[in-house]
């Protein structure tokens, strides 16, 4: 089984204990040599500035390819861009560009009226512009917004077809959810990479309120095999089992890259990497 291209995502601190947890993070996942790592907005894009100065350190400090997260919330079209331009200007060549969730208070994404409209339109402008390799959001089970469940592959086309050239998924629970949109892709002339989203299960309870958000459908199973476990008191381990048996079966399904999103706590996701076998490396370094 040859070991997959791996990579991050972080979000960007908001107090001082937020602040170290991301450094702790960082340094106890760079050593795992991801390909890239992504650092998110926080919701309604509060977070602009927060996220400029996370991506600008982790650059600088770690030597990591850093792709910054992009929204088009909130926002006119030139100060999206002027972000844009800040990023290339500290050495950002990867952008993970989203339309981004609705401000907190708001039930749906309204747009700026002198902003961006989509993701497609921030595609189109950031593709102009020469300076990125653009990587977009993709929806292996039917987004909340979705019409119906052809809809997410369309509107993923019609990202590449403006300049993308790779997505992320948001997270799933089972192999086959990921192997049936993949499918599903290749049969709509989608040929760029897509990148399953992985989420190690740190506390159950958050993963099921994350899915609720996203559309992700949870198994009836897993809902009991977590709730067992946490009788138990052997939750750690049955999360370590189920994101190492999930990544193995997509790998074996020719999945070539993954991406953790590591809620800025490193030990899941470093021993779901160790034992992968991905980079021993990994193994060696202690978390705080």
């Amino acid at each position: 089984m040859t070991a997959p291209r791996i990579s991050f995502e972080f979000f960007p601190p908001q107090t001082l204990d937020a602040c170290f947890r991301l450094w702790e993070t960082v340094q106890a996942l760079a050593p795992a040599k991801p390909n890239f790592v992504s650092v998110t907005y926080g919701a309604g894009g509060t977070t602009r500035k927060l996220t400029h100065e996370a991506v600008s350190t982790i650059g600088k400090n770690y030597g990591l390819n850093v792709a910054a997260h992009l929204t088009c919330v909130d926002a006119t079209r030139a100060e999206t861009l002027e972000i844009a331009e800040s990023y290339a200007a500290a050495g950002v060549t990867e952008i993970v560009a989203l339309r981004g969730d609705a401000p907190k208070g708001a039930e749906r994404f309204t747009a700026h009226p002198e902003g961006f409209a989509s993701s497609v339109e921030l595609v189109e402008a950031l593709a102009k512009t020469g300076k990125f390799k653009i990587r977009v959001g993709a929806y292996p089970e039917p987004h909340p917004d979705a019409k119906d469940r052809f809809a997410d592959v369309t509107w993923l086309k019609r990202k590449i077809d403006a300049g993308a050239t790779s997505a992320i998924t948001q997270f799933f629970f089972e192999a086959d959810t990921f192997f049936r949109f993949r499918d599903a892709c290749v049969k709509a002339g989608i040929d760029a990479p897509i990148i399953p989203g992985i989420l190690p299960i740190i506390s159950w309870d958050g993963a099921k309120k994350f899915a609720a958000r996203c559309g992700t459908q949870v198994p009836g199973r897993l809902d009991e095999a977590f709730q067992t476990a946490a009788r138990d008191g052997r939750e750690e381990l049955l999360s370590l089992t189920q994101c190492t048996t999930l990544c193995t079966r997509l790998i074996e399904g020719g999945v070539q890259d993954l991406h953790f999103y590591t809620l800025n706590r490193p030990h899941l996701t470093r021993e779901v990497v160790r034992a992968l076998g991905i980079n021993q490396d990994v193994a060696l370094e202690k978390v705080a």
